[in-house]
């Protein structure tokens, strides 16, 4: 009697490669995915604790028009700390860029000038941010410290410490590009800050540009070998930094139709803290366009989430500090069990 011998059926190919896809997608989109988290999970309590005002669109509309001030700036910002540097000085940039475009209007009449002055001012500011950073070799925390002082009174000087009504504008076709409403609703600003967003994508994630950044945050010494013109490409996130700087103070000055010489001083924190809710390392190296945009919402929604609730004010700081530390250690945990895995 022969033995029949048995044959081993491997099973269907279907059966696993759903699970191996799922689990690169979840490796692959771990901090996007994380952040989506965050988000959904703050919403759910505020819709619980606050339904009248996280129901109505009267608060949307509202984040629609503010939060582009401070998250414009946050995009590019994520590029400069992967690439393991850092900008503090980008709320004077704001401020010494609508001086300039204040002053270029009044000298020419022209707000097509003047709005190309503000742009100009604000990218060549950044730019001496990372000359002196790169070229000088001081740390980017202490030199961007100093010229956000330095900027800030150059402003002071400048303006003499006067503020610029800016009524003249309304009307203006530039303006209502920057700072009208699409179809009646919407705040142009937000469509400036989706376009800056996928800018800012394709320059990271489909871009040559993109790829260094990322190589010089994780090793620059690697990235030199490679053949990688490092000072240059980090001179030049400086200067995108400040172009968005300067692109972002406008939009709110012409927004209230005036300029104030502390125009910006309230973006620096909530900026910084978008980025790193976002995923974005503080070591370098790693970051995402897509979670610095969803912490721009968290970040600003946490002030009028404690006002509508009926806490106290003095508990949001309280509440950004818990959320940020509590998000950045999910960061952490999700990308080293990601690593693991």
């Amino acid at each position: 009697m022969v033995d029949t011998p048995r044959i081993s059926t491997p099973p269907p190919p279907s059966a696993s490669r759903p699970t191996s896809a799922a689990r690169r997608f979840i490796r692959r989109n771990g901090l996007q995915l994380g952040i989506v988290g965050v988000m959904v999970l703050l919403w759910l309590f505020y819709l619980s604790f606050a339904p009248t005002v996280f129901a109505s669109e009267n608060i949307y509309r509202a984040f629609m028009q503010s939060v582009p001030f401070f998250g414009i700036v946050a995009l590019p910002l994520t590029m400069l700390v992967i690439a393991r540097d850092i900008d503090l000085s980008f709320p004077s940039i704001m401020a010494i860029s609508v001086t300039a475009f204040v002053l270029i209007n009044q000298a020419t009449g022209s707000i097509i000038i003047a709005f190309a002055a503000c742009l100009l001012v604000g990218f060549l500011v950044g730019l001496l941010n990372g000359v002196i950073v790169v070229g000088i070799g001081l740390p980017a925390l202490i030199a961007t410290i100093g010229t956000q002082f330095f900027w800030r009174g150059m402003v002071q000087v400048i303006t003499n410490g006067r503020s610029f009504a800016l009524n003249d504008l309304r009307g203006d076709p530039l303006r209502e590009l920057l700072v009208g409403r699409l179809f009646g609703f919407v705040p142009m600003q937000m469509i400036w800050m989706i376009a800056a967003a996928v800018l800012v994508w394709l320059l990271l994630n489909r871009h040559r540009f993109g790829a260094h950044v990322y190589l010089i945050g994780d090793n620059e010494n690697s990235a030199r070998l490679m053949g990688i013109n490092v000072g240059r490409t980090r001179v030049l996130l400086f200067g995108l930094v400040g172009l968005a700087a300067g692109f972002a103070g406008l939009l709110t000055a012409l927004d209230i139709s005036n300029f104030f010489t502390n125009l910006g001083e309230g973006y620096l924190l909530i900026g910084l803290a978008a980025v790193f809710l976002g995923g974005t390392s503080v070591f370098g190296g790693t970051g995402t366009v897509f979670g610095t945009f969803i912490g721009c919402f968290i970040i600003a929604s946490i002030q009028p989430a404690v006002v509508a609730i009926g806490w106290s004010g003095f508990t949001t700081q309280v509440i950004y500090g818990f959320v940020i530390v509590l998000s950045v250690a999910m960061h952490t945990f999700l990308r080293s069990r990601l690593r693991l895995s």
